[in-house]
């Protein structure tokens, strides 16, 4: 019986997929996927089998991995609803689904885990936030699911009330991220500074700088600080950042970023 099936060959199915054989053996791992030259695509890439249905692939894997979009989860579980068993391991990435639900669905008491991974696992940096009941698993069990969550980046571990917040905090923010990469490179290619060079510049610098907050334990503002001498040019643009609304529009976006999870809720 392969370890750990991939129902979903999206971009993070496949980031988990990529990353989950860094730290298993290519005869552990199977996958399915919808379409078919993206199925062939990916086992001639990586040298991982693949089954031709999701009923399948819930017959030959322990753990099972729903790389789904939400829409698609009513179809696939009813596809593998008759399949999945006591001994299994379900492993849903949607926002907003619950355990309870999923249990439901299932028709039994069935072992969740709920995870919400972000697409920086594409190259093995991603930020995962993972709940389960650790109470309903072995040791054995609770380990392959942490060797699988950090081949691909970090994980923590929280409560399930906070999925939502998890989505804002890591799941949506990459792409304000990107924003902010790509209006700071704006800025300064007005000031003539050759795109590619910018790009780089403020990308090197976004990823310093995250660097520091996880390194040094510092609280971001007192390293704020430790940038902005008196009267100098980084208090500045500081101040032009607070006057034109830099914190309250990323807390509004937060805010819309939530309801939408919360509205997934079922």
């Amino acid at each position: 019986m392969a370890k750990i099936g991939f129902i979903g060959m999206g971009n993070m199915g496949y980031a988990m997929l990529k990353g989950a054989l860094e730290v298993f053996d290519s005869e552990e791992l199977i996958f399915t996927d919808v379409n078919t030259d993206r199925v062939l695509s990916v086992s001639k890439e990586t040298k991982v089998a693949y089954t031709e249905t999701n009923a399948e692939l819930a017959n030959s894997a322990k753990y099972i991995v729903l790389a789904v979009k939400p829409q698609f989860y009513n179809q696939v579980l009813r596809n593998i609803e008759n399949i999945v068993k006591e001994d299994n391991v379900v492993i849903s990435i949607a926002p907003g689904i619950s355990i309870q639900s999923l249990k439901d669905s299932l028709g039994f008491d069935t072992r969740i885990v709920r995870a919400m991974p972000n697409t920086p696992a594409l190259l093995g940096e991603g930020m995962t936030g993972v709940c389960y009941d650790a109470k309903q698993f072995s040791f054995e069990e609770r380990d392959v699911i942490s060797r699988l969550f950090n081949s691909f980046g970090k994980y923590k571990l929280v409560e399930e009330r906070l999925m939502s917040a998890v989505t804002c905090a890591s799941g949506s923010s990459p792409a304000y991220v990107y924003m902010f990469i790509e209006a700071m490179a704006d800025a300064v290619v007005m000031k003539g500074m050759p795109r590619a060079a910018a790009y780089e510049m403020v990308a090197q610098t976004v990823l310093g700088a995250a660097k520091m907050v996880l390194d040094t334990g510092k609280h971001p503002g007192e390293l704020k600080d430790m940038v902005c001498s008196p009267g100098g040019t980084t208090i500045a643009g500081v101040a032009a950042l607070e006057e034109n609304g830099f914190r309250n529009s990323l807390i509004k976006a937060t805010e819309a970023c939530y309801n939408v999870a919360e509205g997934f809720k079922k």
